[in-house]
């Protein structure tokens, strides 16, 4: 045992410093010199474990101890170690490995880095001192230069900045705040500058130190963002301000605040004209409404419900019919004659219901280029086709969360009404030219002149959109099966078409009445009112003139009035049936339809198949 210490003993001869010899195996201190026991603050390391010295973080101490048995020497820093206190030691480790003292040992040596610190400090002021008066003019020389760089940088700010002292006293004051303040350095240094250029509210109220954010900055060690106060100039006008005011410390001794400021004055005044002009207009905009709203009840008042005008009883079963559907999503089919009013029933239906805070979008197909139904349907990109140079939404997509009426369905191109269904089915569009699916909440009203079984008979029109549409029908009566509604309608229209003409109502006869109930009335509703504003115009005697054809005369057309395709086929269908009529259904033959007609008996076959008249007919 004797041989043994003197052994380990000996392997510290020479050693500087604090220094260790550790046997790795048994994680034991073999010896230790007395600067390593004062290092530790413990009078016998040698028999201790070393890792109990170690602070935290134990594998930096294995990659190490590895380390220099790989290299035979190696150093480092990253190892804390501790006194038997608890007290933290910061070190720099050397290491080489020591055979003869046995296979795992290691002599390790300690550097206190704060010792060594602390050596290094005394030795540069001991090398000051020592280099008499022009080391000290080099280290003024020094300060003073960065003194210098800073004051530049403080100056060459946009923002104004000052700083205080923990007595509220002005330390320094830069030039973008003397320029917005008006105030000088003269003026500030050294005095309370919250006095001075924060004592009031704008209005008016006092502005204690104690509620100051600046003060509290350093009075209860905060940063404080401000960003919308005043500050007062030298000539007694307010500034508005934002500001940051931060705690400044030396060491760990709180000395104050510095205080980095931006007039928004006028910014602020910008906002503020802003907000006055968005208030007019929202204060317009509601005015608008308002008026909007008068002129609205003002022309529903002056209708008085009279879109549909009539008491007749096919009349009165129509209202029931849109006062029952009006308030539900179902979809509705307008069927009857042309001029019987079906737009008007659409609308009804729609002001009527959840939706008539969105419009009613109206598509008419016979008014579109059959090329152009597809687009003006589902809409398209930019680029789609030839003259697409920009997005365009369709009318299925402007309908979204209202209600889109289809007039004249059968003017829809056979394909286009398969993709229409499909649409419509899957509550979803996709503009032509691109893959998305944009969602479609909307109502459906659609409407007809023309008879459904016929076209879809004839191939023109696909039955399984007519069940889709199908749900709720309304058939609009034409007036020829209700004359007692033409004595109100006279009356309304009339009324109407003088206000236009800025003229008197005149008297409506009772002859000239039973002439307009007499009449055929082949335009229906759109018919009377066009008789109606020409008689208003030629009528001067007080009493209403009517000129109008009797209904002995046929409905002839003027020559220069021109047919859709679809009116002629009506007018084609209207002329074969009454025809077929006449003859007790016979085609051919010299008492066939045929025959009256003029054309071969096996033209007027083909004829009513494509028209798909039946027997029913």
């Amino acid at each position: 045992m004797t041989v043994a210490t003197y052994t380990h003993d000996s392997c510290l001869a020479g050693a500087f410093g604090p220094t260790l010899l550790i046997d790795l195996d048994t994680d034991r201190i073999l010896a230790a010199t007395p600067d390593a026991a004062r290092l530790f603050e413990e009078a016998t390391l040698v028999g201790s474990r070393l890792s109990t010295r170690v602070a935290q973080d134990f594998t930096q101490l294995l990659v190490f101890l590895d380390e220099v048995f790989h290299r035979t020497e190696a150093w480092t820093r990253r190892v804390d170690l501790r006194t038997a206190t608890g007290q933290a030691l910061r070190c720099e480790l050397r290491g080489r490995t020591m055979p003869t003292a046995g296979a795992r040992a290691v002599l390790l040596n300690l550097i206190d880095l704060a010792a060594l610190e602390d050596r290094t400090e005394r030795d540069e002021a001991a090398r000051i001192h020592g280099g008499g008066l022009l080391e000290w003019q080099r280290a003024q020389a020094f300060f003073s230069e960065l003194e210098r760089q800073n004051h530049l940088i403080l100056e060459a700010a946009g923002e104004g900045i000052y700083g205080v002292n923990a007595d509220g006293k002005t330390t320094f004051v830069n030039r973008a705040a003397q320029e917005m303040l008006g105030w000088t350095t003269e003026d500030l240094l050294g005095r309370d500058i919250h006095t001075m250029i924060h004592h009031h509210h704008l209005n008016g109220d006092v502005y204690p130190s104690q509620h100051c954010p600046i003060y509290r900055s350093f009075r209860f060690e905060q940063v404080n963002r401000i960003e919308d106060e005043v500050f007062w100039r030298k000539d007694g006008k307010p500034i508005r301000v934002e500001y940051v005011s931060t705690p400044i410390y030396e060491g760990q001794v709180l000395v104050g605040a510095v205080v980095i400021f931006r007039d928004i004055t006028e910014r602020w005044e910008n906002e503020r004209k802003l907000r006055e002009a968005m208030a007019e207009v929202g204060a317009l905009r509601d005015r608008l409404m308002q008026e909007n709203a008068y002129l609205q009840e003002a022309i529903n008042l002056e209708r008085a419900h009279h879109d549909i005008i009539g008491h007749s009883a096919a009349v009165r079963q129509m209202i029931g019919q849109i006062d029952l559907v009006a308030r539900t999503d179902t979809t509705v089919l307008i069927t009857g004659e042309n001029g019987t009013g079906k737009s008007l029933i659409a609308s009804a239906v729609h002001n009527e219901s959840a939706r008539s805070r969105r419009p009613m979008i109206h598509f008419k197909g016979g008014a579109v280029p059959s090329d152009a139904i597809e687009s003006e349907l589902f809409g398209h990109v930019r680029g789609a086709f030839t003259g697409a140079l920009r997005d365009r939404p369709g009318k299925l997509e402007l309908a979204h969360g209202g209600t889109l009426f289809i007039d004249e369905l059968c003017d829809i191109p056979l394909d286009q009404q398969g993709k229409l269904l499909a649409a419509l089915q899957r509550q979803s569009v996709v503009r032509l030219g691109e893959d998305r699916e944009r969602a479609l909440d909307l109502r459906i009203i659609a409407a007809t002149a023309r008879n459904l079984d016929r076209e879809v008979q004839a191939g023109r029109l696909r039955q399984d959109l007519v069940l889709f549409l199908n749900v709720f029908p309304i058939h609009c009566t034409p007036l020829r099966d209700r004359p007692e509604d033409i004595p109100p309608l006279v009356a309304h229209l009339l009324k109407l078409a003088c206000k236009r003409l800025g003229r008197r109502v005149p008297v409506v006869t009772q002859n000239i009445m039973g002439q307009l109930q007499r009449y055929d009335w082949p335009g229906n509703v759109r018919e009377l009112a066009n008789v109606i504003e020409r008689s208003a115009i030629v009528s001067h005697g007080g009493k209403l003139v009517v000129d109008i054809r009797t209904p002995s005369q046929p409905s002839v057309r003027g020559a220069a009035s021109l047919l859709t395709d679809a009116e002629v086929d009506q007018i084609r269908i209207a002329n074969t049936v009454a025809c077929l009529k006449e003859t007790g259904g016979r085609v051919a033959g010299p008492d066939g339809a045929a025959a009256l007609l003029g054309i071969k008996p096996t033209t007027l076959y083909s004829r009513i198949r494509s028209l798909g008249i039946t027997a029913k007919d």
